[in-house]
């Protein structure tokens, strides 16, 4: 699937079938070589954003998966790079193939909503991995961001608006997060991955209630949507005392 080194289908079955854990495992060596890595064009904008309000002194890369954000953590800070994820598959990939950075640069097992560390981070980012959390968990989650950041730090989050109804995205979307909870419906353990399970209002809503005052950032390379708004923001939410 995807590339002749991608994963197969029947690969993507299995991983489809297991825990979120276990499916990230067995598709760590292949899931460079399909479209849930995150395109360099998004790391690229976010890097130019988090360029121009840094540079910061400690990063973390919240569920870094195969490390695809280290280099955007390497460019803007000038201390320690840390990625974490539950999975060690991604995370072995992670430390394989990660380029040398110019900071020390560590990798740590661990569940977002049990990070182990104290404030010791001036940034933390992270990409795609909202999906992953029920709305209900969001609390849970920017709890979590909120203790592992110094005072005056801050969460960068990417986000996109939602494609047109008439677009072919939309409905691949949709029709993804459909199976996927047809999938938790009647096969367990659950795997929780929804392109759509959050709206933008929710999340700002909560990133308040968490002790964040976030700060949007139009990212232009993206363009813009027929209403004139940004397709695509990074949201800069920085820890209140």
């Amino acid at each position: 699937m995807f590339s002749p080194e991608g994963p197969t289908l029947r690969e993507l079955a299995v991983q489809a079938l297991s825990s979120v854990e276990h499916g990230y495992d067995l598709l760590a060596p292949k899931f460079d070589r399909t479209p849930f890595r995150t395109p360099a064009s998004v790391l690229d904008a976010v890097g130019s954003v988090l360029e121009r309000t840094g540079p910061y002194g400690d990063g973390l890369d919240l569920c870094c998966g195969t490390g695809a954000g280290l280099d955007v953590l390497a460019r803007v800070c000038r201390g320690t790079v840390t990625g974490v994820d539950f999975s060690a598959g991604m995370l072995d990939v992670a430390r394989r193939c990660a380029p040398r950075a110019a900071v020390r640069t560590a990798w740590v097992r661990a569940d977002a909503l049990a990070l182990p560390f104290t404030a010791a981070f001036d940034l933390v980012v992270s990409f795609s991995a909202l999906g992953h959390f029920l709305p209900a968990e969001l609390p849970a989650l920017f709890g979590q961001v909120h203790s592992v950041l110094r005072p005056g730090g801050v969460f960068a989050l990417p986000v996109f608006g939602p494609p047109p109804p008439c677009s072919r995205a939309f409905w691949t979307l949709l029709g993804f997060d459909a199976v996927m909870r047809v999938r938790n419906a009647v096969w367990r353990p659950p795997f929780v991955m929804y392109y759509r399970a959050h709206r933008f209002g929710d999340v700002l809503r909560e990133l308040a209630h968490g002790g964040f005052q976030a700060e949007l950032y139009p990212m232009p390379e993206f363009g813009r949507r027929a209403d004139g708004s940004p397709r695509a923001r990074l949201i800069a939410a920085r820890r209140l005392p």
